[in-house]
């Protein structure tokens, strides 16, 4: 990749397990549709999914890609401790499973962890009161969201045990003056709680340019009612079939 050359191994489409080959469609899939939504920051940030079967195996991005880029076949699969278990001309960056890691060993529902640096994410996180009760997408994600204070970059392992204990039984967090984060049992689930995530913080930048004075919190009997109307869920694999469609349409062979 010095040369900058993304020629890979080819595809492995029928060299790998069915369901090997499925996460790793659905996770190409999820870096395609972060890009696509102007959600990406260059070749930095990770996307992760655990591999189906008994073993802590687990897919991430190869180092230095853009999320545009990624395919199916260019996923690079490692362990638990970021050590790769296959040949691929690709490497990664250790220090970004560094997150991921922790909520996968922790969490057995995590089967897809999304980690950003999106604008509007990083604005929000930075904020003191945190994602206010401003919006109805707000409003959907507060019940699931937690908090975790910045560390600096996250090359500490030592952080994990604070970010798994801050994260809990909640699926989205927002990391202060850093980013956000999801995780799904399915990529439909991981993509759609970051969706109403990152559309919240967006939709709250937006309502605080007219200063925080200006601004008309949800009365907390709609906050009630809301979190009791998602409790079941937000229709993420309702959606998700029309977000592969859409990267059909504009931006396909993330399935290669």
């Amino acid at each position: 990749m010095a040369d900058g050359s993304l020629a890979g191994p080819g595809s492995l489409r029928g060299k790998v397990s069915e369901e090997e080959w499925k996460a790793r469609v659905d996770l190409a899939a999820l870096y395609r549709l972060v890009a696509l939504h102007g959600w990406d920051d260059m070749i930095y940030t990770h996307i992760s999914a655990r591999i189906p079967g008994p073993e802590h195996h687990f897919l991430i991005n190869p180092y230095g890609m853009f999320f545009e880029e990624i395919t199916a076949s260019s996923l690079v699969k490692i362990d638990l401790e970021g050590k790769i278990l296959q040949e691929t001309p690709y490497f990664i960056n250790p220090a970004g499973f560094t997150i991921q890691s922790a909520i996968h060993a922790a969490r057995d529902d995590a089967h897809f962890v999304m980690h950003l640096h999106s604008d509007q994410g990083v604005a929000v996180a930075a904020q003191s009161e945190g994602l206010l009760p401003l919006s109805q997408h707000a409003l959907i994600v507060m019940p699931r969201l937690a908090y975790h204070d910045y560390e600096g970059i996250a090359l500490n392992h030592d952080e994990r045990e604070r970010l798994v204990a801050d994260l809990g039984d909640k699926s989205l967090m927002l990391l202060r003056n850093h980013g956000t984060l999801a995780v799904g049992k399915t990529a439909a689930d991981c993509w759609v709680g970051m969706f109403y995530l990152e559309r919240a913080c967006k939709q709250q930048v937006m309502a605080l340019s007219a200063g925080r004075d200006k601004v008309l919190l949800a009365p907390q009997a709609s906050r009630d009612e809301v979190r009791e109307q998602v409790s079941r869920g937000i229709g993420g694999v309702l959606a998700w079939p029309g977000c592969l469609r859409q990267l059909e349409r504009e931006n396909p062979g993330y399935d290669a």
